[in-house]
């Protein structure tokens, strides 16, 4: 259940609604998340200008952190909408399941960005060192580790606002995880 509606383009200051004319454009419509930011006159640009900002992160990678991140948010609308994003960005159905549970057994490199992510999340940027050491060991850098917080901190904003607004899914939904792994 919605908590506010997801504004329409009419409803939205002339700034957001050049921004939702360009999502249109990119994307064919305009996610609701979008959407929602635009109920502040600054919140969506600012958020898009944060998510595109550069990274020493792979397209794929951040899917990674997405997933892990909004599985431990417990965020149904990002983990629906980075399911299909996953899924553009090669990641099979058992690979995303793997991703939301913190982990990967079909890559040691990604597992120890899983692991990281999923941690970082669950202790509120306080990592275990010894999953540290692990994504360092695993071929990771400093930059990436930052750049890896960075995101997190980014699909966290996001999922607490759907959570707290009852954004609603646009996206194919998907099971809880717990459902899966029965």
């Amino acid at each position: 259940m919605s908590t506010f509606n997801v504004p329409k383009r009419d409803e939205v200051s002339p700034a957001n609604q050049t921004v939702f004319d360009n999502l249109e454009k990119a994307l064919g419509f305009v996610p609701n998340l979008y959407a929602t930011y635009a109920h502040s006159d600054n919140a969506l640009v600012n958020y898009l200008n944060f998510a595109n900002a550069k990274t020493s992160l792979k397209a794929k990678e951040k899917e990674v952190v997405n997933l892990a991140v909004s599985q431990v948010n417990n965020c149904e609308y990002c983990l629906a909408a980075h399911t299909a994003i996953g899924k553009m960005n090669g990641f099979t159905e058992d690979q995303i399941l793997e991703l939301r549970a913190g982990k990967s057994t079909f890559d040691t490199k990604l597992d120890a960005l899983a692991k990281l992510a999923k941690n970082i999340t669950q202790n509120r940027g306080n990592a275990d060192q010894d999953v540290l050491d692990n994504f360092f060991e695993a071929g990771w850098t400093k930059e990436n580790l930052i750049d890896t917080i960075v995101l997190v901190g980014d699909k966290t904003i996001s999922n607490y606002i759907n959570n707290t607004a009852g954004t609603p899914i646009d996206f194919p939904e998907v099971q809880p995880l717990d459902e899966v792994n029965a």
